[in-house]
């Protein structure tokens, strides 16, 4: 007798709790945690010379619709000859989540925040990363701000960092955002009520698109990985999407990756260790090569950005459909990002795919540990302390982070596997269009392309190539396992 199927969020719930589990996350906040919590009054305050009062800026948010824990917020006034200065606001969670106490050593533990379409297990608990520390509409909160002076050509010219106080008039969302930028769509309400704001965004997306430019020129990789979300309508999951990668994401990518560089140095020219986030140049960059080559292309010997760079740039104009599965490719041939101890005088890593030379996680403290220790790292450097941390337990948090980090996708991956196999599970039978996405000794996969989702291959089969185009046939799923598989339609 066939088993019962699952149907509803929540049992993709009981699958995410479990994949966090078996990977060694804690889906739960201890009891400690709950007592420390109910010692907090209220948000931070402190007040003094050493904080500014910015909170008559006309400052605004940009994240994802649902999102609540809201770590920046952004702020653009025009200088003359063209030049501009942007301010970015980064939540001041350290002000309320002391290094060592209940709630820090619980966010230690996990380091991350991990999203799913079903639950999202957060770091910290919810009352601070969605009140208490987040930079919530029309609230006063404590922040670092990262001031940044641009020539009109998008040149960073100069930065310097404070504390201060400041005050979200603006909640907006990428896609809304992305629509009226693009003429998709008129300027949302939220927008629509701070005078001026209209042309805030107008300058922010102009200066970001500068910014972004120079980054590519530079040789920063233009990739495309396939970022699936799933929709529901209350317990019921209804469809899968592709995340576009629209102007509005670019728009807050770009400032952050400035505010982090400036981070980065910030330290350096204050003599303190950090905690860097590189991407090494390649080891297996010939691999990449003969990728490359392929698809016609030549790349030199040795990495080189720029040229790779060049060479995505015009498959994505090309092929548009597959680039997505080319760029999985050279994600995993570049290999995976990873935290690692710098001194102020040593030589930088550096983050191969941003091309940038100095590059940490400052922005986001509400989700991320390492963008904690950064934040504590940076408030001694302001206050003249010294560093809260040895050199020692960086070196141990750099390791643990990168492996917790690594967990936490894989359980976000996971699930995304069990969410596509539950919207498929009674189209069982039913012919798809799909692409080859992997050809190896262990099996071969595909990409359906409505909905979007991958899966295995399945019987008999010929020699097929990766990008190829065929008809399939849903042969079985499996939700608990994540499983689909697929045969050829001949």
């Amino acid at each position: 007798m066939r088993k019962a199927l699952l149907h509803h969020r929540s049992d993709l719930t009981t699958i995410a709790t479990w994949a966090m589990f078996s990977r060694g996350l804690k889906p739960e906040f201890p009891a400690s945690v709950q007592q420390q919590l109910g010692k907090i009054k209220g948000p931070a305050q402190e007040e003094g010379r050493h904080i500014r009062d910015l909170t008559a800026l006309p400052w605004c948010s940009i994240d994802n619709d649902d999102s609540r824990d809201l770590d920046q917020l952004t702020v653009i006034q025009a200088l003359d000859q063209g030049r501009v200065r942007l301010l970015v606001a980064v939540a001041d969670v350290d002000a309320l989540v002391g290094k060592g106490s209940a709630i820090d050593q619980h966010a230690r533990i996990n380091t991350t925040s991990v999203y799913t379409s079903a639950r999202v297990f957060p770091m910290l608990p919810e009352r601070l990363c969605h009140d208490l520390t987040s930079l919530n509409l029309d609230e006063d909160r404590l922040a670092l701000v990262c001031d940044m002076a641009f020539s009109d050509d998008g040149v960073m010219t100069g930065f310097t960092i404070y504390r201060a106080l400041v005050r979200n008039k603006a909640q907006l969302a990428y896609d809304a955002i992305a629509a009226w930028v693009e003429d998709r769509a008129d300027l949302p309400a939220a927008a629509r009520r701070i005078a001026g704001m209209d042309a805030q965004l107008h300058q922010q997306d102009t200066l970001a698109q500068k910014m972004r430019a120079l980054r590519r020129a530079e040789g920063s990789l233009e990739l495309e990985t396939f970022q699936p979300r799933a929709l529901f309508d209350g317990e019921r999951m209804t469809d899968i999407q592709l995340q576009a990668h629209n102007r509005a994401r670019q728009l807050i990518e770009e400032f952050m990756i400035a505010t982090n560089g400036c981070t980065a140095r910030f330290l350096v020219d204050q003599g303190a260790v950090s905690l860097r986030r590189v991407v090494r140049s390649p080891e297996r960059w010939l691999r990449i090569v003969e990728v490359a080559q392929e698809y016609g292309e030549d790349l030199p010997n040795q990495p080189d950005a720029r040229a790779l760079e060049a060479f995505l740039a015009r498959q994505h104009k090309r092929d548009p459909l597959r680039f997505p599965d080319l760029s999985l490719v050279i994600v995993k041939l570049m290999g995976s990002g990873e935290y690692v101890v710098e001194a102020a005088q040593g030589t930088s890593i550096g983050h191969f795919g941003l091309a940038v030379q100095d590059y940490l996680h400052s922005t986001a403290p509400n989700r991320r540990y390492p963008d904690l220790i950064t934040q504590r790292l940076l408030k001694a450097a302001l206050g003249g302390r010294s560093s809260p941390y040895t050199k020692a337990e960086l070196v141990e948090l750099a390791y643990h982070c990168t492996r917790q980090e690594d967990a936490a996708q894989k359980v976000e991956r996971q699930v995304r596997k069990s969410e596509a196999a539950l919207l498929l599970h009674d189209r069982v039978g039913q012919r798809f269009d799909a692409l080859v996405t992997g050809v190896t000794p262990s099996g071969t996969w595909v990409r359906v392309l409505t909905p979007p989702a991958e899966g295995r291959l399945v019987g008999d089969l010929p020699d097929l190539k990766v990008g190829q185009t065929l008809k399939v046939k849903l042969v079985s799923t499996s939700v608990e396992r994540g499983f689909i598989d697929f045969s050829l339609v001949h």
